[in-house]
């Protein structure tokens, strides 16, 4: 019989008031047989908590059996109950002690706010998980929430960019869940890295321990991290002639902050289009995309990708053409 069980069990009556067998083991994932075992333990340990059969029956806790959590704003109240177990928590095994905390606090809310918890969560939902994201197999990612939490020196194995693979004794700084994509913050001859967990191929957690530099602090590091990639990775320009029918769906693909840009611009010619600087990950993306757009995107500048472009869009024609 487990003390968690129990105690959650517990915190479910508190937070809900009566509830059938059947709910509850609903809710904890377990038979009813189960539940009625778990009452009865409660029981012969002195929790005040009884039984009423019938339709409208169930177990309760007796009113005075109840404590408050007092000071909490209509606000906060409402905040506290919009929050969803974000997935990077499961992935770390954590998703069902965040559950237990928030049955915690909701069950020592005061009676005037608990029944706040299913007006709020009828009304608001947060999704944190992305489109079209199947989620990454992370298999080591135990493995290394151990080490990061223990201050434990990890042996990686990893691929080079020449398809080598090759082992490293590294310094896990930490973990970040960004996008639904984990990443490991590690050291190794004083030189900070940042790794994908979904490309490590094996990861061993040994008994050496590291020092954490104190000056290190990962959220400045990891913000500092991206800053640079961002630059980086945006770093392709092209000049485009875009038509009036694209313009105004631009935002969808590029992000509102694109809006400035198009203000900006210069009038629109003749026909309507307008000329526009854009700036893409690569030479490659900007093709991808620009190919993505069809006649609506006519590539000013840099000559190369115009050519690009034009060899591609000629290469796809022929195909069609062909029957």
């Amino acid at each position: 019989m487990r003390a968690d069980r129990l105690l959650s069990l517990l915190m479910l009556l508190q937070a809900r008031g009566r509830m059938t067998a059947r709910e509850l083991a609903g809710e904890l994932e377990v038979s009813e047989r189960t539940i009625y075992r778990d009452v009865e333990a409660l029981s012969t340990a002195g929790v005040p908590i009884y039984g009423e059969a019938g339709p409208e029956g169930g177990y309760a806790l007796i009113d005075s059996y109840r404590t408050n959590l007092t000071g909490l704003t209509e606000g906060e109240v409402r905040a506290l109950f919009m929050l969803n177990i974000p997935a990077p928590l499961i992935d770390l095994g954590m998703g069902q002690e965040l559950r237990a905390a928030l049955l915690k606090l909701s069950a020592a809310l005061p009676r005037s706010r608990r029944h706040d918890e299913d007006r709020v969560r009828q009304r608001f939902h947060i999704d944190s998980n992305w489109w079209h994201q199947g989620g990454e197999q992370v298999p080591h990612l135990p493995t290394i929430h151990q080490a990061v939490w223990q201050d434990r020196k990890l042996q990686v194995t990893y691929l080079l960019p020449f398809a080598e693979a090759i082992d490293r004794f590294v310094d896990p700084y930490g973990l970040v869940a960004k996008a639904g994509v984990w990443y490991l913050v590690w050291a190794r001859n004083e030189q900070i890295h940042v790794y994908r967990v979904s490309d490590l191929l094996d990861v061993q957690m040994s008994d050496e321990p590291f020092g954490r530099p104190e000056e290190f602090d990962l959220v400045t590091f990891w913000e500092g991290w991206c800053a640079e990639r961002e630059g980086y990775f945006h770093d392709y320009k092209a000049v485009l002639r875009v038509a009036p029918g694209l313009l105004q769906l631009l935002p969808r693909y590029f992000g509102n902050h694109i809006q400035a840009r198009i203000a900006q611009a210069d009038p629109p010619d003749a026909e309507g289009w307008t000329r526009l600087e854009l700036s893409f990950e690569s030479f490659e993306a900007a093709r991808e995309r620009i190919l993505g757009f069809g006649r609506g995107v006519e590539v000013l500048e840099p000559r190369p990708l115009r050519r690009s472009v034009q060899d591609y869009a000629q290469q796809i024609a022929a195909l069609y053409y062909s029957d």
